[in-house]
């Protein structure tokens, strides 16, 4: 795949980043870690602490827990009892995107999966165009920690400007 410069995606408005993050319960977070200082880990955390289900999903740790969660080895692993998964959060290689998506779109399609989240760094346009063509919303290349930090006024208390005008005290 050619490279893919930040002119290559789309932009996302923050109404529609903040509606995907509060219509979303339950997030699968493919290519998590049980390292604690790898962005997948203190991403998951993070969510976990925000309310969100997080379902960790990584065949190098599967039958592990993390999150209070069984590691699942794949999407198509996850049993129905865990319920509808709501987002796809993909920590892996653009490369390797397109499989994953394609996963979701298969196992988590029919379970109400309504959106894959590609991690920053992360883009496979091709594979977003066949997830949007299945009804999914697609987000490249961003964090859902970091926009959700952004649009909750949290980026705020370590003095980043977001953008965000809010009367709100923190927030």
């Amino acid at each position: 795949m050619p490279d893919i410069t930040e002119n290559d995606l789309p932009d996302y408005s923050d109404a529609e980043l903040r509606a995907i993050l509060t219509r979303t319960r339950t997030i699968a977070a493919v290519g998590v870690s049980l390292n604690d200082v790898r962005p997948s880990f203190f991403v998951a955390r993070y969510l976990k602490t925000k309310g969100f289900r997080v379902i960790p999903v990584n065949p190098a740790y599967a039958g592990q827990e993390a999150f209070g969660e069984t590691i699942h080895a794949s999407l198509s692993g996850i049993p129905q009892e865990v319920g509808p998964i709501d987002m796809v959060d993909i920590f892996r290689r653009s490369e390797l995107a397109g499989a994953v998506v394609d996963e979701a779109i298969e196992a988590l399609g029919p379970r109400g999966l309504k959106t894959v989240w590609m991690q920053i760094g992360v883009a496979d346009p091709v594979a977003a165009k066949r997830a949007e063509k299945a009804g999914l919303t697609v987000i490249m290349n961003r964090c859902p920690k970091i926009e959700y930090q952004r649009l909750w006024g949290e980026l705020r208390w370590g003095g980043i400007n977001t953008g965000i005008i809010s009367s709100k005290l923190g927030g």
